[in-house]
């Protein structure tokens, strides 16, 4: 099935090119550590990100520095297995969810031996010393401090191919519990570490690809951080398989014809996502988190930091069955629960935008009008123990869809994507709480069943939420907003039980926005190419092409979007969404 009937123009690598910057730029080992000979300092630190590769960094910078003594920073936290008993509340039982920690990296150090450390660096003095590692900064910033980054995507393929968690040797345990570690705890205390020590870091290194270390200046890191926050921005997409995949992606996509299929992109996640500089020709791969956690007030606006804090609240992301088949049976958390049992202060709150759909494509949604709860969840049951497969339409809502249509699922909705779709998922960013409840008698790729959680997704669904309900306020509730020539706005949602709001904008000349100080996410869902510029001049002009996300910082006050390229006096279609 063809998609698109032009060759794709997806940009899979955006970037930001940096200017006047081109002496802050070190690109191999070599070129790093003559800069940082250069100071002719003795105490260099190199507080590190964890997942980053030790064994690569540590050789290569003790190689170029020649220090006379390594003080390593692992050694000030507890032992691996106190570290897990530690951490056992928040990790849990569960495969997939644990517990959000909210306490700080101090926690889980030993200060008798964070002190021994101290005390073996002031027993140095004049000696050219390396502090290498995670917290490394907690014993000394040193003269010169190097923080060792990479983003969350390369931690997780890096956990597939076996990399432990911190001070573990879980090599090959299940994928999803390192990363239940990672997401509740590691990250958790590695940002909030990380987020002291923006102003104090003389160099940015970017690990994520092995041996080809990229290293700039403090003083390029900040510029790049101002220059996120002044003008339109994409973060760098990802892509992934999944038992459930399709192929839409790999046509407009452009992606890899040869992989079995494509189940989600990550196109607007910025706590996962990465986002690239260009210095002087070379790329320099930061977190986008890093926006977030440095320029939190510019980026979202005074509403949404004082409602989310220094938290990116909105996610985009793409699921694709086109070719493929059925999503999970599923229901989120309300924020009772979420917050009771997880320690999340908001919950996955989510719609289906669809951007493309085949003949009787559907979505389920919803439980049919009169059905018996009891007898749902015991047949759950008796699907989950193999004893039947689950006759999902003799109890679930289901729906016929087409492109643009707008689907809400607000917390305690049974839903699922049906085969057929093409799903641009508006949600809040609480992205790991999906209670699975029914999974089609199959195994996830890794040859294991999938995580279901049919006892918690019976305390959330919500009874009320059946097909005459969901039918009446959850289904297309686009209302105009305001339509003049070659112009015409609309909400299609949230649900006014979820604070995201989503406006649609069909136009084929120039339209001039305000932000108002609350930052914008948005998609191109029709339309081949717009450019995005400023009415003052701010920034440079800025094109986004089909199905591409991109973020509006609150700190820019207006744009213009016009049609441009094949799109020029065509009409087009934008997905905004904000945070109410």
């Amino acid at each position: 099935m063809k998609h698109i009937n032009r060759k794709s123009n997806y940009n899979k690598y955006p970037i930001i090119a940096l200017k006047d910057c081109n002496k802050d730029v070190f690109i191999s080992y070599g070129e790093i550590g003559e800069e940082l000979n250069g100071h002719k300092k003795n105490k260099y630190v190199v507080d590190c990100y964890p997942g980053v590769d030790d064994k690569e960094v540590l050789e290569n910078l003790k190689k170029e520095l020649n220090p006379e003594l390594i003080l390593l920073s692992e050694d000030i936290f507890y032992d691996g297995d106190t570290l897990t008993k530690m951490m056992e509340s928040h990790l849990t039982n569960d495969r997939v969810r644990g517990v959000m920690y909210y306490g700080s990296i101090l926690d889980y150090v030993d200060k008798n031996s964070l002190n021994e450390m101290k005390n073996k660096l002031e027993k140095a003095e004049g000696k050219k010393v390396l502090i290498y590692g995670f917290g490394a900064s907690l014993i000394s910033k040193g003269d010169i401090l190097i923080y060792a980054d990479m983003s969350r995507w390369e931690i997780q393929l890096r956990y597939r191919k076996g990399m432990p968690n911190f001070k573990q040797r879980n090599y090959d345990e299940d994928i999803l519990v390192k990363y239940k570690r990672g997401y509740f705890v590691e990250w958790r205390i590695a940002d909030k570490h990380k987020r002291s020590l923006f102003t104090s870091v003389d160099y940015w290194l970017d690990t994520n690809k092995s041996n080809k270390p990229v290293m700039i200046t403090g003083d390029a890191f900040q510029k790049a951080m101002n220059e996120a926050v002044s003008r339109p921005f994409r973060t760098v997409p990802y892509f992934d398989p999944g038992v459930w995949g399709g192929q839409w992606m790999k046509e407009v996509c452009d992606l890899d014809k040869s992989e079995e299929n494509y189940a989600w992109c990550f196109d607007g996640v910025p706590e996962e996502n990465s986002i690239f500089f260009e210095i002087d020709g070379n790329v320099f791969e930061c977190p986008a988190m890093n926006i977030t956690l440095s320029r939190p007030l510019e980026l979202l606006g005074k509403k949404v930091y004082a409602r989310f804090g220094a938290e990116f609240p909105i996610r985009f992301d793409f699921l694709d069955t086109i070719g493929g088949q059925n999503l999970s049976l599923q229901v989120h958390p309300t924020v009772d629960f979420i917050k009771g049992n997880y320690g999340m202060p908001y919950t996955q709150e989510e719609s289906y935008y669809i951007l493309d759909a085949e003949k009787d494509a559907k979505v389920y949604l919803g439980i049919q009008n009169g059905i018996d709860l009891d007898e749902m969840f015991l047949d759950l049951e008796k699907a989950q123990e193999g004893k039947i497969s689950f006759p999902a339409e003799r109890y679930i809502n289901t729906i016929d869809v087409k492109p643009h249509d707008h689907i809400l699922i607000p917390p305690g909705t049974i839903h699922c994507s049906g085969s057929g779709c093409m799903v641009l998922e508006v949600s809040s960013s609480a992205y790991i709480f999906t209670f699975k409840l029914w999974d089609w008698d199959r195994l996830g790729l890794d040859g294991l069943p999938r995580p279901i959680h049919i006892k918690e997704g019976r305390q959330v669904l919500n009874p009320n939420y059946n097909k005459d309900f969901v039918m009446n306020e959850f289904v297309n509730q686009i209302k105009p907003i305001y339509s003049e020539e070659g112009y015409m706005s609309e909400k299609t949602g949230l649900h006014p039980l979820e604070f995201i709001e989503t406006i649609r904008h069909t136009f084929k000349r120039p339209v001039t926005l305000k932000i108002d100080d609350n930052v914008r996410m948005m998609n191109l869902v029709d339309g081949d190419e717009i450019t995005i510029s400023s009415p003052n001049d701010s920034f440079q002009p800025y094109k986004v092409h089909y199905a591409e996300t991109f973020i509006i910082p609150a700190n820019v006050s207006s744009i213009t979007m016009v049609p441009t390229g094949k799109s020029k006096n065509k009409e087009v279609r934008v997905l905004e969404a904000f945070v109410r």
